[in-house]
């Protein structure tokens, strides 16, 4: 293969992953009048249509699609490949994408990246920030971080941080005209504060356990945001409870600014984890940033 002819390979799956000519020529440092040209010149050289092309969107077509099912995995191969070779270096080297919830990005993932990095200017990182449950396979990255009883069976889990509980809070003001709530099922004669997830869309059911009993509680208020800040901030104002992570309320537990509710109910549950896919080729900069990032609490 000539490698002209490869680089039109490589710049149709861009176009095609991307569903875009724009971003695709972004991601590949090309215009897209050039990126354009070259898709149409490989598909005048295999004489077949990859892509159906309207104003808004870019889609493959079923010979597109067969084409992708054979180039992805083989560049993909050649990824590997490429990130094993570090091996052979001094040090490691590469890029290491990661998709994370906010929080483990903060409270886990930085404090060992701080310490890490330094020592190995050839290792770089991308966090994703995003609290949906991403397919970290078809969204080619090398790693996920969620909590450990969101992590599909399929997949390889390193434990990378302490068990978390949940606190339900309010401020001394919301409680000064009412009692607090004894057991989840008063919840419903209180203002609670809920949480939007950002990509699925539904509110957060608030989780409870005591003695074995689980109980999930669907909770209602005037207020609902799709960001943790916001809740706090709300709570802390006095307009309504929130149910968010112990370390997440932790400060303002100890200045008085919140008090604690249901806390009884709210027992310890597994801690956030790297995963990745089982069949995965480590490279070495990924496997040290493995090591640096297991929990030996």
């Amino acid at each position: 293969m000539r490698r002209e002819e490869l680089g039109d390979l490589m710049a149709f799956l861009a176009v095609a992953e991307e569903r875009s000519f724009t971003r695709a020529a972004a991601k590949l440092g090309t215009s897209q009048s050039a990126l354009s040209h070259t898709v149409r010149r490989l598909e005048t050289r295999l004489g077949v249509r990859l892509l159906t092309r309207t104003t808004r969107n870019v889609a493959p077509t079923d010979a597109g699609e067969r084409l992708i099912a054979t180039l992805r995995p083989a560049f993909d191969g050649i990824d590997s490949e490429l990130a094993a070779l570090s091996a052979f270096r001094d040090k490691p080297a590469g890029t290491i994408r990661i998709t994370t919830s906010g929080h483990a990005a903060e409270t886990i993932l930085w404090p060992v990246l701080a310490r890490l990095l330094p020592d190995y200017p050839d290792v770089k990182v991308e966090l994703s920030i995003d609290s949906s449950l991403t397919d970290i396979v078809s969204e080619r990255f090398d790693a996920g971080v969620r909590l450990g009883e969101q992590v599909a069976k399929d997949m390889v889990a390193v434990r990378i941080g302490p068990e978390l509980r949940m606190a339900v809070v309010g401020a001394p003001s919301y409680f000064a005209n009412r009692p607090p709530p004894r057991t989840p099922h008063d919840l419903t004669d209180h203002a609670c504060i809920n949480l939007r997830f950002r990509t699925l869309g539904g509110l957060y059911a608030w989780e409870f356990e005591k003695d074995g009993r689980e109980l999930n509680v669907r909770v209602d208020g005037q207020l609902a945001f799709n960001d943790v800040a916001m809740i706090l901030n709300a709570a802390v104002a006095g307009f309504g409870l929130a149910c968010l992570l112990e370390d997440a309320v932790a400060d303002h537990l100890a200045a008085g600014r919140l008090v604690r509710v249901l806390e009884d109910w709210c027992p310890p549950f597994a801690g956030y984890h790297l995963y990745y896919p089982s069949r995965r080729q480590a490279a070495p900069a990924f496997t040290l940033l493995v090591d640096a990032l297991r929990y030996r609490g």
